[in-house]
């Protein structure tokens, strides 16, 4: 990690509630929230050198993709199966986690971190389209197209891996 992408970022890698992302598979059970947090914070980090943004706009787009995934809880488990069957018809697809982690994360973030309403709304709108907000600025637009392009990579190397273990377990290993 080079010296200036790891200074825009530092308190937040070093924060113990953002270090327990390691504890939470994400798109594949080699991948964590954390990696994939790092992995989109540097991407959006090296879109926005690309595009020449100003100290201040690249040190908040940096951040922003690295805390979009903050929400801090394990979707597949029980409790939040159960926390979804609370709701019926689309009120329960609307709350799947998709659709809510961005707000989640959004909020939590603010709870640990100090960010401006227009960091916690690029932290809440990612999810566009799948999101209740639009995004509505360059560094909202940039976190959602890092995220959408790592989260890509992810699983295509995920369904990649399954594909190949389903072919070796219906062929062997020609």
């Amino acid at each position: 990690m080079d010296e200036n992408f790891r200074s825009l970022i530092e308190d937040i890698l070093e924060n113990p509630a953002f270090i327990k992302l390691h504890n939470y598979h994400h798109h594949g059970p080699e991948n964590t929230v954390y990696d994939h947090s790092v992995a989109t914070a540097r991407l959006a980090y090296d879109m926005g050198r690309r595009l020449h943004l100003k100290a201040a706009e690249l040190r908040s787009l940096t951040r922003v993709a690295l805390l979009h995934d903050f929400f801090g809880y394990n979707w597949r488990e029980d409790w939040y199966k159960d926390f979804v069957h609370h709701y019926r018809g689309m009120r329960r697809f609307t709350h799947m986690h998709a659709f809510v982690h961005g707000e989640i994360a959004a909020g939590r973030a603010r709870l640990y971190f100090d960010l401006t309403p227009k960091q916690c709304e690029s932290i809440a709108s990612h999810m566009f389209p799948l999101s209740t907000s639009l995004p509505k600025s360059r560094e909202a637009w940039l976190l959602t197209l890092a995220d959408k392009a790592v989260a890509s990579k992810e699983m295509s190397v995920t369904a990649g891996r399954s594909v190949r273990n389903l072919w070796h377990r219906l062929f062997g290993a020609a």
